[in-house]
């Protein structure tokens, strides 16, 4: 039987979210390795994705950090920049498999205001079925609880459910639990996926 239900991570998946390739071009690849080696964007990043406020936590790290201040407060304030550019074949098969009458959820690590930002720059975020977004659940990938959440919502689990996400972690976390998974390293292979397991037609999947 065909899964009941398609998952979807966003970054890396629906969006291409690489905040290195953003900085090496603000302000040149020496620097930012420099910057990434001296603060840890990442961790600041996961605070916001568990939910803390997006702008009050970047600007408390860049006044924590005055050395770097300004390229830390791009975070914020040029973060679009880094959540670009849309990958479209995976936001035509998010559209078909709705289409298809295919429940398609979103599970993802993502902080609340910049989730809302971001839909008002990429609407379709705003059309899942479901949306599971770590920041209002306070709980992040591959914490084995966030797929719990999801199914007792959901009433689905195992094989009921298939899910992409770009991180391996992520993806064994959620095998762990019997579900099924794509490793996403592009949007073909997911398309090739959907298609094997019976959701879409090699016609839908374009």
């Amino acid at each position: 039987m065909p899964p009941k239900a398609v998952i979807f991570d966003i970054g890396n998946v629906l969006i291409e979210w690489q905040p290195e390739r953003f900085y090496d071009a603000a302000i040149g690849e020496d620097r930012r390795r420099a910057m990434f080696d001296a603060v840890d964007l990442h961790g600041m990043n996961e605070l916001v994705d568990l939910g803390a406020h997006f702008t009050d936590t970047v600007y408390a790290q860049a006044d924590a950090t005055p050395e770097w201040r300004d390229e830390i407060r791009m975070w914020h304030d040029r973060w679009i920049e880094m959540a670009t550019p849309v990958i479209d074949h995976s936001v035509r098969l998010m559209a078909a498999l709705q289409a298809r009458g295919v429940p398609v959820f979103s599970l993802t690590n993502f902080g609340i205001e910049s989730y809302d930002f971001a839909a008002t720059h990429y609407p379709f975020l705003r059309q899942f079925d479901r949306d599971f977004i770590s920041g209002h659940m306070r709980l992040t990938k591959p914490n084995p609880d966030i797929y719990a959440q999801l199914e007792q919502t959901t009433g689905l689990n195992g094989a009921d459910l298939i899910f992409t996400d770009d991180r391996a972690d992520n993806i064994a976390a959620a095998a762990a639990r019997g579900w099924q998974t794509h490793l996403f390293e592009g949007p073909q292979g997911w398309a090739d996926a959907l298609v094997e397991r019976g959701l879409l037609t090699p016609a839908q999947a374009v």
